[in-house]
């Protein structure tokens, strides 16, 4: 009874975090890289917002979710530090800007996005 009210004193197994293959994206010239390499190989742009606690869950969900046998390269947007990057994605990828954001880039351009909790929902495999 008492285990129930005020939990076991057994330690509990932590979940090992994975840490996902991601590169930091931090200058608008790398977006021109992105769309170039897009023509070979799937690239993936997630836009996160350090201060908001829906983009922290998100990022957290979507990570947890991630295959790490997914051959797509793996992009990290701190849009907070880079506002600069994150305002050309929008006018370069021709996407409304949104946080946290997920683009994804196929053959020079951007085949889906998304954004919120619509992230998670994105079959990745369908774009490998």
């Amino acid at each position: 009874m008492f285990k129930k009210l005020f939990g076991s004193s057994e330690p509990k197994e932590k979940k090992e975090k994975k840490v996902l293959p991601w590169l930091p994206l931090q200058t608008v010239r790398q977006l021109d890289e992105i769309l170039e390499r897009s023509k070979t190989k799937t690239q993936l742009v997630f836009k996160h917002s350090t201060r908001c606690g829906i983009s922290r869950m998100v990022m957290s969900q979507f990570e947890s979710a991630y295959n790490l046998d997914s051959s797509a390269d793996l992009y990290y947007l701190d849009l907070l530090n880079y506002r600069d990057v994150s305002n050309e994605v929008g006018y370069k990828y021709q996407v409304m800007h949104q946080s946290p954001q997920l683009l994804i880039l196929r053959n020079g351009v951007v085949v889906a996005h998304a954004s919120h909790g619509a992230i998670n929902e994105i079959d990745l495999a369908k774009y490998s």
